[in-house]
C-alpha cells in the first residue's frame, strides 16, 4: 500500500482496478439476483399450471365414474327386468300370465295389455339410459387419459423450471456471499488510496481488524439468537394436536407420526377456491393451493413438518421467498414453505432437515397481505389439501 502511494500513477491504476472491481461485484449481485427471480417466476408458473391440469384430471376423472355407475346401476336394472320375462318363458308366457284366470272382460283384457306395454317400453327406456350414460362415461375417460397425458407433460416442465431456478437462485446466493465478503475490504483499500495521508493507511489497517472483528461478532450473535429461537419454539411449541380449523395453535413438537405442525399462530385461511384478495400491486389467485398460517407477527419461526431433503430454496414468484422440502421415501410427498422472510432462510438447497428443525422465518415477500406461512402438501408433484392430510397425521392446522 505504501508502494503504491508512493507513485501516484500506480496509485491511479489501483484505484481505477478496485473501483472496478466493487462495480463488478454490485453488478453480478443485480445480474444473479434478476436471473434468480425470473426463474423462479416461471418455477411458479408452471407448478400453477400443473396443479390447474391435476385438479382438471379429476374433475373429468370424478365425472367419468360417475356415469360409469350410471350405467352400471341402469344396465343392471335392466337385466334384472329381462332376466324376469326370461324366468317367464319370454313375452308369450308374460302375455299369457297378464291374460290368463281372472281376464273377464274387454277392459280388464286392454288395461293389462296396456300394462305390459309400459312394462317393454320401461325397459327399453332403461336401457337407452343405460347405453347413454356408458357412451359419456367412455368420453370423459378418454378426455381424462388425455388429461393426464397432459398433466405429466406439465410436472415434468414443472420439475425442469424448479431445477433451473434453484440453480440461479445458488448463483445469487454465491454472488451476494462473494460481494458480502470483499466490497467492505475493496471499499476500505479505495478509500486509503483516495487519501494521501501515511494515517490514512493506519487507519485503513485499524478499520479491517475492527471490521473483521464485528463481522464475527455479528455472524456469533445471529447463530446464538437462532439457536434461542429454536429452542424457545421447542419448549414451548405444541405440534401434534389442538388447534382445530382457524384456532391458535404452537408448531415444532414432533408427533407420534413424525409430522409437526409447521407454523404457530392461527389458520388465516383455507384450502381450495376463495374470493380473491386484492391490492394496488394485484390480486391473490381464485384457487387457494395451501393453507396459511398466522401469529400476527414477523419473523417467527418455521418448522420442517417433516425431515427429507431440500429440494428448493429461492424465489418462487407469488409465494416469494420459497422452501419445498422432499419427504417422500417413495410416496411422492412433499411440503412447500412461502413468503418467507428476505434474508430468513435457514437451510439451503441439497440440505437434510429433521422434523421439527427451524427451517426459515416468515415474512411478506411475494403476492402477500401480511407477514405468515403458507403452507403446501404435494402428492406426486401436485398440491393436495394440507389440512386433510396433516389431520390424517395427527396433526391439527
Amino acid at each position: 500500500m505504501q508502494a503504491a502511494k508512493a507513485n501516484e500513477d500506480a496509485a491511479a491504476n489501483e484505484v481505477g482496478r478496485i473501483q472496478g472491481l466493487i462495480a463488478s461485484l454490485t453488478q453480478n449481485v443485480a445480474d444473479t439476483k434478476a436471473a434468480a427471480e425470473a426463474a423462479g417466476n416461471e418455477y411458479f408458473a408452471a407448478q400453477q399450471a400443473l396443479d390447474a391440469q391435476a385438479r382438471r384430471l379429476a374433475d373429468l376423472q370424478g365425472q367419468a365414474d360417475t356415469q360409469k355407475k350410471v350405467a352400471d346401476d341402469t344396465a343392471s336394472k335392466a337385466g334384472q327386468i329381462a332376466a324376469q320375462l326370461s324366468r317367464n318363458g319370454g313375452d308369450t308366457t308374460a302375455l299369457q300370465l297378464f291374460f290368463s284366470k281372472s281376464t273377464a272382460n274387454t277392459d280388464e283384457l286392454l288395461q293389462r295389455l296396456g300394462q305390459m306395454d309400459r312394462v317393454l317400453s320401461g325397459t327399453q327406456a332403461i336401457y337407452d339410459k343405460a347405453l347413454e350414460a356408458k357412451n359419456t362415461a367412455q368420453s370423459l375417460t378418454d378426455q381424462a387419459t388425455a388429461a393426464k397425458a397432459e398433466r405429466d407433460r406439465l410436472a415434468k416442465i414443472a420439475e425442469d423450471k424448479m431445477q433451473k431456478a434453484q440453480a440461479a437462485a445458488q448463483a445469487a446466493a454465491a454472488a451476494l456471499a462473494d460481494q458480502q465478503t470483499h466490497l467492505g475490504q475493496l471499499q476500505a483499500q479505495l478509500a486509503a488510496l483516495q487519501d494521501t495521508t501515511a494515517k490514512t493507511v493506519a487507519q485503513y489497517q485499524a478499520g479491517e481488524a475492527a471490521r473483521a472483528a464485528a463481522e464475527a461478532a455479528r455472524q456469533a450473535q445471529l447463530a446464538a439468537e437462532r439457536q434461542a429461537a429454536e429452542e424457545a419454539a421447542r419448549q414451548n411449541g405444541g405440534g401434534g394436536g389442538g388447534g382445530g380449523g382457524g384456532g391458535d395453535s404452537g408448531g415444532g413438537s414432533v408427533g407420534s407420526g413424525g409430522w409437526v405442525r409447521p407454523f404457530g399462530g392461527y389458520q388465516s385461511s383455507g384450502y381450495g377456491y376463495r374470493v380473491p384478495d386484492c391490492d394496488y400491486w394485484g390480486c391473490s389467485s381464485s384457487f387457494h393451493a395451501g393453507v396459511d398460517l398466522a401469529d400476527g407477527s414477523c419473523g417467527s419461526p418455521i418448522f420442517a413438518a417433516h425431515s427429507g431433503t431440500v429440494v428448493y430454496a429461492g424465489w418462487n414468484g407469488g409465494y416469494g421467498n420459497y422452501i419445498k422440502i422432499d419427504n417422500g421415501d417413495g410416496t411422492g410427498l412433499a411440503t412447500g414453505y412461502g413468503h418467507i422472510l428476505n434474508g430468513g432462510y435457514n437451510v439451503s438447497g441439497g440440505d437434510w432437515v429433521s422434523a421439527g428443525q427451524v427451517i426459515a422465518y416468515a415474512g411478506n415477500t411475494g403476492g402477500s397481505f401480511g407477514c405468515h406461512l403458507h403452507f403446501e402438501v404435494y402428492q406426486w408433484g401436485s398440491t393436495i389439501n394440507p389440512i386433510t392430510f396433516m389431520q390424517n397425521q395427527g396433526v391439527y392446522m
